[in-house]
């Protein structure tokens, strides 16, 4: 298994760990990715569109 990694966020620029755990459950669902953003920012960035979407009705 793969050792945890440090990433930078591409939104925020600060780094955050990838754990190996989530780089076992991205392998396991097929993601060849990895994460681009911190887990702060991916929260935001997803609740911007749930408010995204929710306007548009």
């Amino acid at each position: 298994m793969a050792a945890d990694k440090t990433l930078v966020c591409k939104d925020c620029n600060k780094e955050f760990v990838f754990t190996e755990g989530e780089q076992a459950f991205y392998a396991e669902k097929g993601f060849t990715n990895e994460p681009a953003r911190c887990p702060e920012c991916r929260k935001a960035k997803k609740q911007a569109r749930r408010e995204n979407n929710f306007q548009r009705r």
